[in-house]
């Protein structure tokens, strides 16, 4: 009796995009929001645990961003598990898109509609940890507030740019994101696929590049947290830092540039890469 395989060829897995990018990009209108907003919620969750993680002293730089990038991949594990709509995962729909199985209209809509949707769940988490449970007035506060504003700081490195290294940041942080995703539906197991998630996501997190779904929660968490005396005192920012940790520096410090570097590696580096290797010519089976 022939077994049946523990896991997906990438071929097949490539393939799957085309079929499951389909219907994505044709959910109706509210159910696409509403698993938008999930999971703009989860990737909080994972957030605000990685800030927990990253509150306290460490003497060893590279292990606390490895703990803190294993805290985060939590977020991923909610989104593909349970199931909801993650921006930065929809970028694959690039697959669907290059085989003709969705139009572009299509694919901007499913994009537009879900990164509204991260923004909302994101936001809407940020504010319950704040202002609902009180978690942010004291340490992990003061680590908001400095992830946050190292994140809008528009400060240059080594004559580079705040925006042009966040891009390439991004770049890499959504490679690895959507690897995670292919890794994840090539798996036959609930364990398979958190494992999936745990690397990549640890990877990208500990290797310091940045996500914007992520950011829509670090930032405005960081924002609120402004309202914490305590959290202000023990962050040890300056006046000008505090000051520039503002709505309008979060979309013109980060989010702009990251969204794009985020679009750049899912929709081109993985999912058109993926689609020419292993679709482009071949019968998907999707019509």
């Amino acid at each position: 009796m022939r077994t049946q395989p523990r896991f997906l060829t990438p071929l097949e897995v490539a393939q799957s995009f085309i079929l499951t990018g389909k219907q994505k990009a044709h959910l109706p209108f509210d159910k696409m929001l509403v698993l938008g907003i999930l999971a703009g919620v989860y990737i909080g969750f994972g957030a605000h645990l990685a800030t927990v993680v990253a509150t306290g002293p460490c003497d060893y730089f590279g292990l606390k961003r490895l703990l803190v990038g294993a805290a985060f991949s939590v977020g991923l594990m909610l989104v593909l598990v349970p199931g909801a709509e993650l921006f930065t995962g929809n970028n694959l729909l690039s697959v669907s898109l290059c085989s003709g199985q969705v139009s572009k209209g299509a694919v901007l809509r499913n994009w537009g509609i879900v990164y509204l949707g991260n923004l909302v769940g994101s936001l809407l988490l940020a504010f319950i940890v704040a202002y609902g449970s009180g978690l942010l007035d004291g340490e992990v506060g003061a680590t908001a507030l400095k992830l946050a504003a190292a994140k809008t700081s528009p400060d240059a490195v080594a004559g580079l740019s705040h925006n042009y290294m966040f891009f390439f940041r991004a770049i890499g942080c959504n490679w690895l994101v959507c690897l995670a995703v292919m890794m994840a539906v090539a798996s036959r197991d609930i364990v398979s696929k958190i494992w999936s998630c745990f690397f990549p996501i640890m990877a990208f997190v500990a290797s310091g590049f940045e996500h914007c779904v992520a950011n829509m929660y670090f930032i405005p968490a960081g924002i609120f947290a402004k309202a914490f005396p305590k959290a202000v005192e023990l962050s040890g920012l300056a006046p000008t830092q505090l000051d520039g940790l503002n709505w309008g520096s979060m979309w013109t410090q980060n989010l702009i540039s990251v969204t794009l570097g985020n679009m750049l590696a899912g929709a081109v580096f993985v999912g058109v890469a993926y689609y020419y290797v292993y679709c482009r010519g071949r019968s998907s089976g999707a019509d």
